[in-house]
């Protein structure tokens, strides 16, 4: 039996010059939450293309499915694409393919060093991310790289997603900490200079600095979440449970 939750989001959103309707629909099925969505966000957007990002925003037909009991585990697994989902329907991806690069323009590209892994807060121009901290990738699906302020006012509580592997992921501002912080001194190879916040080897985990763990988990009201923060990694690079075939380093 199919049962739908009670989030179930058809609004308008901007993009670029056209406008386009935002659909989701979130239904528990077989001990599994699935949520469908068009990836097309329900909050104006920024303009697509600019400068800082060459691609147009294009409607997808998307289907995550995350257990609904999902089972922490005691080793963490690092993901390369889409790590959760919001509520509406838009994905989270917080790492980017870009890496240092000198003999590009930008100083990075995807054929870089890997021992030095671009974050989009550190980039630049941001990679083009618009004011609610998205952007769109090569094949048009726009996702986020931090927090959307409209997410925060959609319920009456701090749930915004799902991540990959079941968890349910909060965002709660100040009141919780990450356990980042930039490392001191200057970088001993690639770019070198100052530690300064441009590669995600610019941070190291130090549990004494805050509250959560390398995945940005932690606790609320007794059961185990995600959060996204506010400083690095803002949205966590890591999942602790199974993570459904539907996430990792994925096709979308």
């Amino acid at each position: 039996m199919l049962r739908f939750l009670t989030i179930i989001l058809f609004s308008i959103v901007l993009v670029s010059t056209a406008s386009a309707r935002n659909k989701v629909s979130i239904l528990e099925n077989n001990g599994k939450l699935c949520i469908t969505s068009n990836s097309l966000p329900d909050h104006e957007i920024g303009r697509f293309p600019n400068r800082g990002n060459p691609h147009s925003i294009k409607e997808q037909n998307i289907k995550l499915c995350v257990p609904i009991d999902p089972v922490k585990s005691d080793k963490a697994k690092y993901i390369k694409g889409t790590i959760g989902v919001a509520i509406n329907g838009i994905q989270f991806r917080p790492n980017t393919a870009g890496s240092y690069d000198p003999s590009s323009k930008s100083g990075h590209s995807r054929t870089g060093d890997k021992r030095w892994t671009l974050d989009i807060f550190g980039a630049k121009n941001k990679l083009g991310l618009d004011v609610n901290n998205g952007h769109v990738g090569p094949n048009g699906l726009y996702h986020y790289h931090g927090i959307a302020k409209p997410l925060i006012t959609t319920l009456n509580n701090s749930l915004i997603g799902y991540a990959g592997d079941g968890f349910e992921i909060h965002y709660l501002g100040s009141e919780v900490i990450s356990g980042y912080k930039l490392r001191s001194g200057n970088r001993p190879s690639g770019p070198g200079g100052h530690y300064d916040g441009t590669y995600n080897e610019d941070y190291v985990y130090a549990p004494d600095q805050g509250v959560l763990d390398e995945c940005n988990g932690g606790d609320l009201n007794g059961k185990f979440v995600y959060f996204i923060t506010n400083f690095y990694p803002f949205v966590g690079r890591c999942l602790w449970g199974k993570i459904s075939s539907d996430f990792g380093t994925n096709r979308h």
